[in-house]
């Protein structure tokens, strides 16, 4: 499913425009960083997880994406070939949180986990490689969950004992930032973590500090300006590895 407003029905008139893939768009973040790009001229291809979300995305090119499934990346990644553009960012923005409440590893919950937050994650970020242009931006929504330095020590985290199998999978996605970062140097293609903060999503709950508006904005102007490769953010401020 996707929506394509009258005046990107061209090609040609797309591929004049900067190009972002933000993965997980049909709500929370993803929806409101596809919705700041479309503010500010981008050609926003949006996954979904949910087709019944598809329907109410705004993006340029909505398609479904299940990242635990090896098939469903590749015909996402397919899908976006066909749309002949390049791409100036990548948001890897869609995850999950299935041990909300867990203060042991349930390795049936750690395997899903990893399908999503990682394996998916890094499987649709490498078929996507060719297509991102020299100066590109891929952008992970990580989590300080995944700092090592800031799990267990008092004050540094809310939750020292909660939640092992997403912290794991971010501490991951971390390390796949840095690879991937020193691979790409040459390309001067930017690869950088971002923790958003706390957010007012299914995943940080209502009683969060930070609404997804906030949040996109903030993560908008990190993407489109990057001070440099394989960091890890927030806002302006570095988060311990």
């Amino acid at each position: 499913m996707h929506i394509i407003d009258d005046k990107l029905a061209t090609k040609s008139y797309y591929k004049r425009m900067k190009t972002v893939v933000i993965t997980g768009v049909g709500k929370g973040i993803g929806k409101a960083l596809s919705e700041k790009f479309l503010s500010e001229g981008w050609f926003v291809i949006g996954t979904v997880y949910d087709p019944e979300e598809a329907q109410e995305s705004k993006c340029s090119k909505t398609i479904p994406l299940y990242l635990s499934s090896s098939d469903s990346v590749v015909q996402c990644i397919n899908e976006i070939i066909g749309l002949d553009t390049r791409i100036d960012i990548v948001i890897n923005n869609a995850g999950c949180l299935l041990d909300r409440d867990e203060t042991r590893v349930v390795i049936e919950k750690l395997r899903k986990t990893l399908e999503v937050n990682l394996i998916g994650t890094i499987d649709f970020t490498e078929r996507l490689l060719p297509l991102v242009n020299k100066g590109g931006h891929i952008v992970n929504i990580s989590s300080t969950a995944g700092s090592l330095e800031r799990t267990g020590f008092p004050g540094a985290s809310n939750f020292p004992f909660l939640q092992p199998s997403y912290k794991i999978s971010k501490a991951a996605l971390n390390m796949y930032t840095r690879t991937l970062a020193l691979r790409l140097q040459e390309e001067e293609i930017f690869v950088s973590s971002i923790h958003p903060g706390w957010v007012k999503t299914d995943m940080g709950s209502e009683d969060a500090d930070r609404t997804p508006e906030e949040a996109s904005e903030e993560i908008f102007n990190f993407a489109i300006s990057p001070k440099d490769t394989g960091g890890f953010w927030s806002g302006e401020s570095r988060v311990p590895w």
